[in-house]
């Protein structure tokens, strides 16, 4: 009897081991997906230019065909068209330095996606989801170009917005993973916990410290903290409308294009809702000021 209770014994054990091994199982995956994004984003972003306005711009092609594909246009080439180009136009006049151009073109562009995009038998349009999305992926898009295109404080404010986001996501995906607990938004995404928000903000406010410590100009450091905390807020706000949209959809990813993260869209809907908030608050300090000083 001693082996066959020492094997039930054991099973919880097993069981418990397993599930921690499961809590880990995209781990490699994502690694993997970030060691080679992040070196080639940032590349980009420290070349800036016509390097980064092509980073961005077919981040942008990208993002709004998943969008396509969420509503339903997958199968059809015209509607899918209409989405991708209504999207594309508008970034494209902002990479080119019409920044205010691009802006005005948006609304015009997301009710020519509404207009254009044709019913299909098989694959109903959405035409208002349609013109939603393609707001959702550009205005984000002309904000990152404008941000970067500050010559005296572009580099540094956009390289501390993508770190406080990566460092709060990677934070996030830590806590959570290793302390469980109760959940953020059960209806919304089932995945994300207290604790994973938690050590996502304290992540972030520690990337902050450390960049005001580094930086011999920095005046206020409690200032760089509260900033790199708030964005690693807005981030995960954007992280639960993402997660609501694709609710809203009845999918589970927006794509399969990065493994571990799913879709272009999985990926960057932090930076979706940060980047937009990050130019209007370096707006409101003027040209060549860094954020965090």
């Amino acid at each position: 009897m001693a082996p066959v209770q020492a094997d039930i014994a054991a099973r919880p054990a097993e069981s418990a081991s397993a599930r921690g091994a499961a809590r880990w199982r995209d781990l490699r995956q994502r690694g993997a997906s970030a060691a080679v994004l992040i070196p080639c984003a940032l590349v980009c972003v420290w070349l800036g230019g016509p390097v980064f306005a092509v980073l961005v711009v077919l981040a942008v092609v990208g993002l709004a065909w998943e969008w396509a594909a969420l509503c339903g246009a997958a199968s059809a080439a015209w509607t899918r068209g209409i989405v991708i180009v209504a999207a594309t136009v508008p970034v494209v006049l902002a990479a080119v330095g019409e920044t205010p151009a691009g802006l005005v073109a948006v609304p015009v562009a997301a009710a020519a996606a509404a207009l254009l995009a044709r019913r299909t038998e098989s694959v109903p349009a959405r035409r208002a989801e349609q013109a939603f999305g393609v707001i959702y992926v550009a205005v984000p898009a002309i904000a990152l170009l404008w941000l970067r295109a500050d010559a005296g404080a572009g580099l540094a404010n956009l390289l501390f917005l993508l770190g406080a986001v990566w460092v709060a996501d990677s934070g996030a995906y830590v806590a959570g993973r290793a302390l469980g607990g109760p959940k953020l938004a059960p209806v919304i995404s089932p995945g994300k916990t207290w604790s994973g928000a938690i050590g996502g903000v304290v992540a972030a406010a520690v990337f902050g410290g450390i960049t005001a410590a580094l930086d011999p100009l920095a005046v206020a450091w409690w200032y760089a903290v509260v900033l790199a905390a708030g964005i690693a807020v807005i981030g995960q706000a954007g992280d639960l409308f993402e997660s609501r949209l694709k609710r809203h959809f009845g999918v589970k990813d927006s794509g399969r294009l990065i493994p571990g993260h799913g879709g272009l869209l999985d990926r960057l809907d932090a930076l979706l809702a940060v980047a937009p908030v990050a130019a209007v608050l370096a707006l409101a300090l003027g040209p060549g000021v860094v954020l965090w000083r």
